[in-house]
């Protein structure tokens, strides 16, 4: 547990620093996340999917139809006032140009004269920004201008988009004209286009937008009911348009191209329309035919005439249907409240979980994101807020991967010399398998030693007591191990192992009875090998107990420690396999071990076995007696048997 909190606490002190340091990219915003940005934001419009435009807008459009039947574009202005005296008659609400008429031609006179008589007709003005140049100051110009602008020192911070030359309709043409409005666009620096510019400062007057003045016009709200607030926004009437600081509002579309309805001006003009189609609509006149149209680059589509991005603005501002950024301390707080929250809950999980968690708050963020667009119309960043836990995420699990690497490699370094690699396995797999530290369990205990060894070591050189002591050795590891044992420490000559830890085994008794017996049967062989080599064979007594004790980590931290049992059930273990000489057997086991394995014996699951009970004893150390008994293999056919301790004899030993 002191280990998953100190990780826990590590985890979240990364995840706040990510978080900071994104706080502070969103305030340089740099390109790749503020283009990530709005890329989210144009799969908004397109999950959103198209919205039913109003019948009142159309675009009489100058297609393929009509330049196959009219003929080449830039057509006479006799045709353009033909079109207007076409749209007129059918009661046209309002006639707005994408079309501008800045040099003179053959037919203006009846051009301005159409005008003047339809009164409703709206001209474009297009402003530079690369080039001085004077021009003489137009009275026409001026009067489009707004005249109402509230609190313009504002515009000292952010000043709105300021043009150096403009190119207005010859003379003629612009005093027939009901209003004027720029059509300048101004796409982002991924080319597409999402903003519309409600205010150009030019010449010290500003000027809005040619869709602004459609609609104003449309409703009948005249110029002085029209008031720019600097930085806010603009109120039209009792509307009101939001805006960012520089006049720019953003472009609510209704779809993609061919949203709004289309009629090709060559059908208009053969009077094939019927005048119910234009009766009070705004007419938008503009090119949609390939090659002569302006190409726009929008979140719905990478070609949409200009002309069709009018009639979404228009629409919008009829409608109302606005889209506003979130304030900037808004994009803050949804930033550091969800790489807080995140960081709280993600590094508490291993890296399944924490997947499953980090796809739930992204999903949660684009769910938010998306119902504040669709349904409030508001645009709230996500690009941040989904990158800081992204790189949340990622560091996270490299955290977690670092420290479980190196708590493996602690792990394989602790317990390679006592068990086997498939539970030192399983251990870093499972790290709380082994806890540290110390923790009662119960086990079954093992204890081995040679018989006579002191004697064996006088009468033979020491090279030679150490190549036989090693090849004992090391034949009952191999078989502590190939019982999943876990081999705690060789004194001397004497073998200590145990089960049941530190990985938990249910039949730990059972793995300790058939180690036992194994060790026998090997100890056998090597008996035959020694005497054919004629070296001095070896003998061994085993000595097995079953109880609670205390394993764990024990010893001096940071100078030396050993994964090791301690308790009075050890202890028993010992002075059982001492009493293997006494009652001249290989194999001793107590009562609580032989309860553990009891109905497996009397199964033969256990092979052909005899338990003979020898005596109830009180060992060293100890004031309850103990049941000890005898337990070897049976010759094959027989029926396993364990005969009983008699009750009422109890011996006291006072040797080991």
């Amino acid at each position: 547990m002191i280990e998953i909190s100190k990780k826990v606490k590590a985890g979240i002190l990364i995840g706040f620093s990510i978080t900071i340091l994104v706080t502070g990219l969103m305030f340089l915003k740099p390109h790749p996340l503020e283009t990530l940005e709005e890329k989210l934001y144009d799969y908004r419009f397109k999950i959103r999917g198209v919205i039913k435009p109003p019948d009142n807008i159309v675009i009489a459009a100058i297609d393929e139809k009509s330049i196959e039947k009219l003929g080449r574009w830039p057509w006479s202005r006799d045709r353009i006032a033909q079109l207007i005296g076409k749209l007129t008659g059918a009661g046209a609400g309002l006639i707005v140009f994408d079309i501008i008429f800045s040099e003179n031609g053959t037919g203006d006179a009846k051009l301005g004269m159409k005008m003047k008589d339809a009164g409703n007709v709206i001209l474009p003005v297009v402003f530079d920004f690369d080039k001085e140049s004077f021009i003489p100051e137009n009275k026409f110009l001026i009067n489009s201008a707004y005249r109402d602008v509230k609190d313009p020192e504002k515009f000292n911070k952010y000043n709105p988009i300021t043009a150096k030359k403009v190119l207005i309709p010859i003379p003629r043409l612009i005093r027939e004209a009901a209003a004027l409005g720029h059509i300048n666009m101004f796409p982002d620096s991924d080319g597409t286009l999402r903003w519309e510019s409600l205010a150009i400062e030019y010449g010290g007057f500003i000027y809005p937008s040619i869709t602004l003045q459609a609609a104003a016009s449309y409703l009948g709200i005249p110029p002085e009911k029209i008031a720019l607030k600097a930085t806010q926004g603009v109120q039209i009437g009792k509307g009101y348009i939001p805006t960012d600081r520089w006049g720019r509002t953003l472009i609510n579309y209704y779809g993609p191209e061919q949203t709004f309805k289309h009629i090709s001006i060559s059908d208009i003009l053969d009077g094939g329309i019927d005048t119910k189609a234009l009766e009070g609509k705004i007419v938008l006149i503009g090119a949609t035919a390939i090659g002569i149209y302006d190409l726009r680059v929008t979140p719905f589509s990478p070609a949409m005439p200009g002309v069709e991005k009018h009639a979404n603005v228009i629409a919008s501002i009829l409608e109302g249907r606005f889209i506003r950024q979130s304030p900037f301390a808004a994009k803050l707080s949804i930033l550091l409240i969800s790489g807080f929250l995140f960081s709280f809950v993600v590094t508490r999980f291993k890296a399944v979980g924490a997947s499953g968690i980090a796809g739930l708050f992204l999903f949660l963020i684009l769910a938010s994101g998306y119902y504040m667009f669709a349904q409030k119309g508001i645009w709230v960043n996500i690009s941040y807020p989904m990158v800081n836990m992204l790189l949340i995420f990622i560091s996270s699990i490299a955290y977690n991967y670092a420290v479980e690497e190196k708590y493996a490699k602690r792990i394989r370094a602790m317990f390679s010399s006592y068990v086997t690699e498939k539970i030192v396995n399983e251990l870093i797999k499972n790290p709380n398998m082994a806890k540290l530290g110390g923790e009662r369990r119960e086990i079954t205990v093992l204890f081995s030693d040679i018989r006579g060894f002191t004697t064996f070591s006088e009468k033979h050189a020491p090279e030679e007591v150490v190549a036989i002591l090693n090849e004992y050795l090391g034949a009952m590891t191999e078989i502590v191990f190939r019982w999943e044992g876990t081999l705690d420490k060789f004194v001397g000559d004497a073998i200590v192992a145990f089960w049941g830890a530190p990985m938990r085994q249910e039949n730990h008794a059972e793995l300790a009875v058939r180690c036992a017996l194994d060790m026998v049967a090997r100890i056998e062989k090597l008996q035959q090998k020694w005497q054919s080599e004629g070296k001095s064979p070896l003998d061994m007594g085993i000595g097995i107990n079953t109880g609670e004790v205390l394993v764990g980590n024990i010893g001096a931290e940071g100078k030396k420690m050993d994964y090791t049992v301690i308790g009075d059930n050890v202890n028993l273990g010992s002075r059982v396999e001492g009493l293997t000489r006494k009652y001249n057997t290989h194999i001793l086991i107590t009562e609580s071990t032989l309860n553990k394995i009891r109905d497996i014996v009397i199964e033969s699951r256990l092979g052909h076995l005899s338990i003979k009970g020898m005596e109830k004893v009180i060992v060293k150390g100890k004031e309850t007696p103990v049941e000890i008994y005898g337990l070897c293999s049976a010759e094959p056919g027989t029926i396993s048997e364990i005969i009983e301790c008699k009750e009422n004899k109890i011996v006291s030993l006072d040797e080991k």
